[in-house]
């Protein structure tokens, strides 16, 4: 397992970084150029997936440890997350952003839950809820930073 979070964390990196260089090449772009648009909406899009995609790594710990009581609540926290995230998707770009940043901010609180025990903490290792929750407060930041200069 421990190489399988190592991966996780090296991938988390990675794709944090992409994350950002789209948030920087909004910010960077003109706000009256037909372009911010387009970069906003390749942020909105990459953001998405990629809480598609965090979300969904509590199912997998969910469905690794299926002994532990209150992971169903997990797996249906984790579809509400794929299907706000998918719907996201279809919004102006401006809107999908501020809905993005504020996803990424309720799935820190998620992530918070589990280590203070609100929600199953046997699930996930002793450090996966502060870390990620850390680490979707930045996303969050990146989310909202191109907003800030319009």
């Amino acid at each position: 397992m421990l190489e399988a979070l190592q991966a996780l964390a090296f991938g988390s990196v990675a794709l944090a970084a992409a994350l950002a260089w789209l948030a920087i090449d909004a910010v960077r772009t003109d706000v009256a150029a037909p372009d911010r648009l387009v970069t906003e909406l390749r942020l909105a899009q990459f953001s998405a997936l990629l809480l598609a995609l965090t979300a969904g790594i509590y199912v997998g710990f969910a469905v690794a440890n299926p002994q532990v009581a209150g992971t169903g609540f997990d797996i249906a926290l984790a579809i509400g997350f794929f299907v706000a995230a998918g719907l996201v998707t279809t919004w102006h770009p401006v809107s999908a952003l501020t809905a993005l940043a504020l996803l990424w901010s309720a799935h820190g609180l998620v992530d918070l839950a589990h280590a203070i025990d609100l929600l199953p903490a046997a699930v996930v290792p002793a450090w996966y809820p502060t870390a990620c929750a850390i680490y979707d407060v930045g996303i969050a930041g990146l989310c909202y930073l191109p907003l800030l200069k319009r």
